[in-house]
């Protein structure tokens, strides 16, 4: 007779999750014991906290590293990823937010996908399907991005400025990201698209609560990314 109680999950140990993190506290703890049940490395990097974000994701399980001041998601998500590639045992690097805006099942999707299909990279689309309503307006600004993102890089991508993504380590260690602000999502896919390696776009929903609504940037701000991109 079959048990109806499903097995326990393995945690994935060879993928190594990077979250920066900034003024979170709320949220972050839970996002980190979620992701715990199903990766064994979750690399947090407290990109200069002032609301005790990081020690609610230390309580939580994540490993901390921290940034004694605020240097932007950019910066946080280079520092994670050195970080992760410093371990011999970390094959995968998967980016996530700390908002709460992506899916588990998402990331795992992804990775499958990467090792079964022998990616290098799988960036995460929201608009491959129509799970996901950022709302008109967003949708303007992130079409924009997209098509500066794909006019600058040799990779044509549906959705530039969503920060779920799997890279395998050889990959990653071409990453040297210099954008220590939010510009740093165009220059991570030229950065990727430079080494050759097998890509692959995945579709991945994004929750859009009221709390990571407040916590999103403004359109203006989303513009003003745009515009520092180009110029820079």
């Amino acid at each position: 007779m079959s048990s109806s109680v499903p097995a326990p999950y393995t945690p994935d140990d060879r993928a190594w999750v990077v979250i920066p993190l900034y003024n979170e506290a709320s949220v972050i703890g839970g996002v980190i014991t979620a992701l715990r049940e199903r990766f064994t490395h979750v690399v947090c990097v407290d990109d200069g906290s002032t609301d005790g974000s990081g020690a609610a994701a230390a309580q939580a399980g994540a490993i901390l590293v921290e940034h004694p001041v605020n240097l932007g998601q950019g910066a946080a998500l280079q520092t994670g990823i050195s970080f992760a590639l410093q371990h011999p045992d970390c094959d995968f690097i998967v980016t996530f937010d700390a908002d709460g805006q992506h899916r588990i099942e998402d990331a795992l999707g992804m990775l499958h996908l990467a090792r079964e299909d022998g990616m290098a990279i799988v960036f995460g689309s929201r608009f491959l399907d129509d799970r996901t309503d950022p709302g008109w307006i967003k949708k303007v600004v992130l079409k924009t991005a997209v098509w500066v993102t794909n006019l600058t890089t040799s990779l044509k991508l549906t959705d530039a400025h969503n920060g779920l993504r799997v890279i395998r380590r050889d990959a990653a260690q071409h990453l040297d990201l210099k954008q220590d602000r939010m510009a740093h999502a165009t220059e991570i896919v030229l950065e990727l698209g430079r080494t050759g390696l097998p890509w692959r776009e995945y579709p991945v929903e994004l929750l859009y609560t009221d709390y990571s609504k407040a916590k999103g940037q403004s359109v203006l701000n989303s513009v003003n990314i745009l515009v520092d991109l180009v110029v820079r």
